[in-house]
């Protein structure tokens, strides 16, 4: 029999703790009179069961299984507060027009978390459920983090606002560009890329998520190339530049030593992968506040778990868990570019980044109301397949907090670098312009772009080059709730 069909005795006299299987609700794991304290983290799930399950009884195994139980009943639960301790589910909703899917919202009491822990906090509600036998699929939605929990990390290290300050440039999105090919370059060349790319305008330049120390480039090799161009160009434009140092490596020993390199030549940021895991994130974010310097985590490998629907973990969850660990950029979208992203949900992303109270907006697929107890603001990264003549698109959309990266944008202009950086540069000041000059971008922005390229050759270059590239698929991940207009009275 399996183990989810097994069910308790009919007359309900059966002791919570007599040996055998009992149902995962009968166990005390689902609580529909349960009210959550202000104290517990919440996580709500998507979850699909098996043919014959209850959903009901799937959503308390969720709880039971992400918390304190097992398969059987076990009479070391009553060693402990076990009423305190175990998970409490005490919600489940269909899921908008997907049949035989519901969301399951669980609410943990506190003491189930180490302090300032990703990496309990993730093993405890990812750990092991989402290979349950009895659930077609399961997802992570969203999660509610209590204010006495929020307090027990450092957040962002820099942070937005100090970030500018440090930079001196207010009022517009900081432009970069990835330096691509993304491998092969001689650490010589890899630097003229990011000279031309800064001289022309741009505020930074990036290694991206592959390039660390490979057979033809070591990594001390390109740090020393990038941070010589980086000098030069702030010579020749009297900006402060920047360019994104990969520090990933093989150990915690080695990509400190990187770090560390990094900042005695006087780099402004350094960057790492999502892929070095949730410790070494937290490890170099406390790095980077000892020694003041930006941390970019670039979001490789997330797709493998976030993308699809119905099973996996939502980006909402990874942007503020990595809030919490401390990281100062993080990738988080597009919308018009060449990468996975529902308008909706990437402002749901961008909104977990930057705001201090995240308000329940399901439209964008935030479930709870998110208290940021004053951490740094997280700066989100908008890169992959954009271009000039997408600026009007990415600012309306994305506002104006934000890095908006170029990489083929910048380095694909028939002109060379740094005319593609010129002409990314001047086309977000004049979005800019006419935006602060009361004009609306979102419908006149293309003629903004082309009044601005009869006076840039390089913007109307790449106006020509790139006019009719779109990426115009359908989502993968959209919200289940759409806003309903209110009727007028």
């Amino acid at each position: 029999m399996n183990v989810l069909d097994k069910k308790a005795p009919a007359d309900g006299k059966r002791s919570r703790y007599a040996a055998g299987v009992m149902e995962y609700r009968e166990m005390g794991y689902w609580q529909p009179d349960y009210a959550p304290k202000d104290t517990d983290i919440l996580a709500v799930f998507r979850i699909t069961p098996q043919d014959g399950v209850d959903p009901i009884e799937a959503a308390a195994a969720v709880a039971g299984e992400s918390s304190t139980a097992t398969w059987t009943v076990v009479w070391t639960d009553r060693l402990t507060a076990s009423e305190k301790y175990r998970a409490k589910c005490y919600r489940v909703d269909p899921v908008p027009n997907a049949p035989g899917s519901y969301f399951a919202f669980i609410a943990y009491d506190l003491d189930l978390f180490e302090p300032g822990s990703i990496a309990n906090l993730s093993a405890s509600i990812i750990g092991n459920v989402f290979g349950f036998k009895p659930l077609k699929a399961l997802r992570l939605e969203d999660m509610r983090f209590p204010v006495a929990y929020v307090k027990t990390f450092q957040g962002p290290a820099t942070g937005i606002v100090v970030e500018r300050e440090r930079l001196d440039k207010f009022g517009r999105p900081l432009l970069g560009a990835t330096v691509k090919p993304k491998l092969g370059l001689s650490g010589r060349n890899y630097g003229r890329v990011v000279y031309e790319a800064l001289r022309g305008g741009l505020d930074f330049t990036k290694d991206d998520e592959n390039i660390n120390s490979q057979p033809f480039m070591h990594w001390r090799e390109r740090f020393l190339y990038c941070m010589e161009a980086v000098a030069k160009a702030e010579a020749a434009t009297g900006e402060t530049k920047g360019t994104y140092l990969n520090v990933t490596a093989a150990t915690m020993e080695d990509m400190y030593e990187r770090a560390d390199f990094a900042k005695q030549l006087g780099s402004v940021i350094v960057m790492i992968d999502l892929v070095v895991g949730y410790t070494a994130i937290q490890s170099m974010a406390k790095w980077a506040r000892r020694n003041d310097v930006v941390l970019h985590l670039h979001r490789a490998g997330h797709s493998t778990y976030t993308r699809q629907k119905a099973h996996g973990v939502s980006f909402r969850v990874i942007a503020k868990w990595m809030r919490l660990a401390g990281v100062d950029h993080i990738h988080a979208g597009t919308v018009v570019g060449k990468l996975e992203g529902d308008p909706n949900n990437v402002r749901g992303y961008y909104d977990i980044c930057r705001e201090d109270f995240n308000p329940v907006q399901l439209e964008h697929g935030i479930f709870f109301d998110q208290h940021w107890a004053s951490l740094n603001k997280l700066m989100p990264v908008a890169s992959g397949g954009i271009h000039a003549g997408q600026m009007h698109q990415l600012i309306d959309l994305l506002g104006e907090d934000c890095v908006l990266q170029f990489g083929g944008g910048t380095i694909g202009h028939p002109m060379g670098i740094a005319a593609g950086a010129t002409a990314n540069r001047v086309g977000l000041e004049a979005i800019i312009f006419a935006r602060n000059a009361g004009r609306d971008i979102r419908t006149e922005g293309p003629q903004i772009l082309e009044d601005a390229a009869k006076h840039c050759l390089p913007l109307r270059q790449a106006l020509d080059t790139w006019k009719d590239v779109t990426f115009n698929y359908t989502s993968t991940d959209t919200p289940d709730f759409v806003p309903t207009a209110t009727p007028a009275f």
